[in-house]
């Protein structure tokens, strides 16, 4: 019973760095918007709630994913839950154009998300290498 308990324990820990990369590199594509929009009139800065969203994935067992149209004939799709989840950044001083991104506040954002995502990188990388390990000292 007890072992059964720490190989769930286990796989949710491996699961919750494999849901958290997911989650940052979606993130990081917000945040790349909001800068590349700074100059845009009107544009408003979008991000998630990294911690709740990560919390509705391990619950769920998935982060969620946008789905692209290319063609249209492509079935119409509703909202992706990352649509959904978007939530506006209020400003600490908008700007006279109506844009509310602003660049040191992106810029930290940024960086904070990429350092964290390297840390879900190098821990999803580290368990997929023990195991290789282990499925290597058991060949004969």
């Amino acid at each position: 019973m007890e072992t059964a308990f720490i190989q769930n324990a286990a796989r949710s820990a491996e699961n919750a760095h494999e849901l958290a990369l997911r989650l940052r590199t979606r993130r990081l594509e917000f945040l790349a918007a909001n800068i590349a929009n700074a100059d845009t009139p009107n544009y408003k800065a979008r991000d998630i709630d990294f911690g709740a969203e990560l919390e509705r994935a391990m619950a769920s067992g998935n982060a969620f994913v946008g789905m692209a149209t290319t063609s249209r004939r492509h079935l119409e799709s509703r909202p992706s839950a990352a649509e959904e989840a978007l939530l506006y950044r209020v400003p600490m001083q908008s700007g006279i154009d109506g844009n509310t991104v602003e660049m040191d506040v992106e810029r930290v954002a940024f960086a904070e998300n990429a350092v964290r995502m390297r840390f879900s990188i190098q821990k999803t990388a580290g368990e997929y290498k023990d195991m290789l390990k282990l499925y290597q000292d058991m060949r004969p």
